[in-house]
């Protein structure tokens, strides 16, 4: 950025993360005690609308499509659900259930949330999701900003193993009774406890 240059929004919430980043990782024993006044910002607002309509989506119980959002104008609904946050008047909405069909036949349920609701979670995100990564060991990769279970298999220096630290306690027990060979890696792991 040039001298003199008005920082983009993107910047600005970058900024903020790295400040919640690096106050979270330069003292691990710090709680941060105020933190609301930052989900409410503008610019994180625009930055969780904008990350969500590049997720598309279905609308949720008030079918509020994108589409719509954009022609009564972003900057204004994003004033309207500022306020909302701001004053305390926010109140998340029923989710929208729909039911997706499985290879099996069967179905498994989906919950859709409204894109307000979508927007607000993803606003939380941003600003806390900086905080609670600093505190998380390198060696763990689910759920994590440019870490996937894959980029761990593909770093793996074990021969052939399967590291599993987490899953679904249903679905993962029967693909492990399914397939026996998954079985032993993933009991294979790091001697480190669990």
């Amino acid at each position: 950025m040039a001298i003199g240059e008005e920082p983009t929004n993107a910047q600005k919430v970058q900024e903020l993360q790295e400040a919640l980043r690096a106050k979270a990782k330069g003292s691990p024993a710090f709680r941060f005690y105020s933190l609301y006044d930052k989900v409410y910002r503008q610019d994180v607002l625009r930055a969780a609308f904008w990350q969500c309509r590049m997720n598309d989506g279905a609308p949720g119980v008030d079918q509020q499509a994108f589409v719509q959002i954009i022609d009564y104008g972003v900057e204004r609904w994003l004033d309207e659900l500022t306020e909302e946050l701001r004053t305390k008047q926010y109140e998340p909405q029923a989710v929208r259930r729909v039911w997706i069909p499985k290879p099996d036949g069967k179905q498994r349920p989906l919950g859709i949330p409204t894109i307000k609701d979508r927007v607000v979670q993803t606003a939380l995100l941003l600003v806390l999701e900086p905080i609670f990564e600093a505190d998380l060991p390198p060696e763990q990769y689910a759920y994590r900003p440019d870490r996937s279970a894959l980029s761990r298999r593909a770093g793996s220096s074990s021969p052939g193993g399967l590291w599993v630290q987490a899953g679904g306690r249903c679905g993962f027990e029967r693909v492990l009774r399914q397939h026996s060979s998954c079985r032993t890696d993933a009991m294979r792991g790091s001697s480190r406890e669990r």
